[in-house]
């Protein structure tokens, strides 16, 4: 008989072998002793500072044409319905948002996407290239959101953002959506006895509460400045108000228009939009990350920094107005092939985790938060992976720790003081129950830490925890080295939180006097 020669071990296989003999043994969670005078004490301060919107952890769906069969490759065009591998990892992603558009919608017409699907119209799409069926328009989307208990956020057609390389395309269609097409927009989906949607065959309503008026509306100076951006906020909010009044709106508030769009415009809307796409640099581009682990690990860390300067940069400008914000899109844009394998590795979810932190400490303004792309074929930005042609639906490391925070987060963010500096950490509460989200960033060694909160005992306690090699990638849904554990938590002993980990641990308490 022959030798079957060895395959030949590639980089990922390389990777791959290494979490498979490693990752157990960093994500083994351990006890230090008790009697471990070292180990500080993560201290809890119980008093409610403020709500936390579960609508931090939105999620963004927008076709992207041939760069990211992000909707087309989500439907099952022969059997006309959402793949159920996606419908079962969205679950267990549990997003309690899902917004429609982008720039996408800037030359979106929607009623090409309604109706019976074979007299639906196909559109060019403009900014990602290809061709979009539009098979998944406004009822396919909602349902999608239906079955997966999401609020749906959907962004209009704001006038092409002012922008006329969308507003009329090289065919010379029309693809500017005024205020009236928004307000009917409204009234297809919102009013009970809308005729048009009737017909389709939709009796009931299907109402959307949450609408975005402008997508980086001041990023260009193609687009609409910023006094005709607050003029056709106005307008839009008022002709989709007089359809339906309950309606919630978000206005375009980045590049430094947030107080003007607040001083002229606020009473007509609810949230202030901005994103925050970034490339934290060398050597995070291309394949420089797989290197010099140490390098890659640090420039993950210091790139939280460069994520809150701009958060507490927009919440400097509406601080005095208390205005809620909404980051309706955030992300790494870090180059590289298939757009960066990184993002598939541990180490990412671990900085993502910070990310989600950092959310949390701002919850008093930020009310709306993202992070990634909801779907799609690639590992830029995508927080579930759709292997196509074939292949099952898995959540990426930046999808782990959101399901995660998602899952096991209080109602009220509360203060929490204490504990090794290589653990960045939040705390929240809902009546009794308390939750800690620690995130070690340090890549190779265990962190202790006691818990305690003030006026209160800790009855109870379990921990949720991922903690695998930062050089771990996911390629497969068969083949995860980030699965979550459960663990019990002995209250007698400093916890260990392991290296490159996030873990939640939840307290139940009971007050002292």
């Amino acid at each position: 008989m022959a030798t079957i020669p060895p395959l030949p071990v590639t980089r990922r296989h390389a990777l791959r072998t290494l979490a498979t003999v490693t990752a157990g043994a960093l994500a083994r969670p351990h006890l230090a002793q008790a009697d471990d005078p070292a180990a500080p004490t993560l201290t809890i301060a119980p008093e409610p500072l403020f709500e936390l919107s579960p609508w931090l952890y939105m999620q963004f769906m927008e076709p992207l044409g041939t760069t990211d069969g992000s909707v087309e490759a989500s439907w099952n065009h022969m059997e006309q319905k959402w793949r159920p591998d996606l419908l079962a990892a969205t679950k267990e992603l549990a997003p309690p948002m899902l917004r429609w558009g982008g720039l996408f919608s800037a030359y979106y017409r929607w009623r090409e996407a309604v109706g019976p699907r074979a007299s639906r119209k196909p559109m060019h799409n403009l900014q990602w290239g290809g061709v979009e069926t539009n098979q998944i328009g406004t009822a396919e989307f909602l349902d999608f959101c239906r079955q997966v208990q999401a609020e749906p956020l959907m962004c209009v057609n704001f006038e092409s953002e002012g922008d006329p390389r969308w507003s009329i395309n090289e065919l010379g269609e029309e693809r500017s959506g005024n205020a009236a097409e928004a307000a009917a927009w409204v009234d297809y989906c919102n009013n009970p006895g809308n005729a048009e949607r009737i017909s389709h065959g939709f009796r009931e309503p299907f109402p959307i509460r949450v609408w975005q008026l402008g997508n980086e509306t001041s990023y260009s100076p193609s687009r609409f400045k910023k006094d005709w951006a607050v003029r056709k906020t106005i307008e839009f909010s008022q002709a989709m108000r007089k359809v339906d009044p309950a309606l919630k709106f978000i206005g375009w508030g980045d590049s430094g228009w947030a107080p003007e769009m607040i001083e002229k415009a606020g009473e007509h809307i609810n949230y202030l939009a901005f994103h925050h796409l970034f490339d934290p640099g060398k050597p995070l581009n291309d394949t420089d990350y797989a290197r010099d682990p140490e390098a890659t690990w640090q420039a993950l860390m210091g790139s939280v920094k460069k994520h809150e300067d701009k958060i507490v940069s927009i919440r400097g400008q509406v601080e005095k107005y208390k205005f809620p914000l909404a980051m309706t899109e955030s992300h790494y844009t870090m180059r590289g092939r298939n757009r960066c394998d990184l993002n598939s590795a541990w180490a990412t979810g671990v900085a993502y985790a910070r990310f989600l932190n950092l959310h949390q400490r701002h919850g008093d303004l930020l009310k709306i938060a993202n992070l990634g792309d909801f779907c799609g074929t690639r590992w830029q930005t995508n927080v579930i992976m759709l292997p196509t042609p074939g292949g099952k639906a898995y959540i990426m490391p930046l999808g782990k720790v959101t399901a995660l925070y998602r899952k096991h987060t209080g109602r009220q963010f509360v203060r929490v003081a204490g504990g090794p500096a290589e653990l960045d950490v939040t705390a929240s509460r809902t009546e009794d129950q308390f939750f800690l989200h620690v995130v070690n960033t340090h890549r190779t060694r265990a962190q202790p830490g006691r818990l305690a909160i003030d006026g209160f005992r800790v009855a109870s306690a379990k921990g949720f925890e991922i903690a695998a090699n930062p050089q771990a990638e996911i390629t497969a849904a068969e083949d995860d080295p980030m699965k979550v554990r459960e663990l019990a938590v002995n209250l007698d002993a400093p916890y260990s939180f392991p290296p490159a980990s996030v873990t939640v641990l939840e307290l139940s308490a009971q007050k002292t006097s």
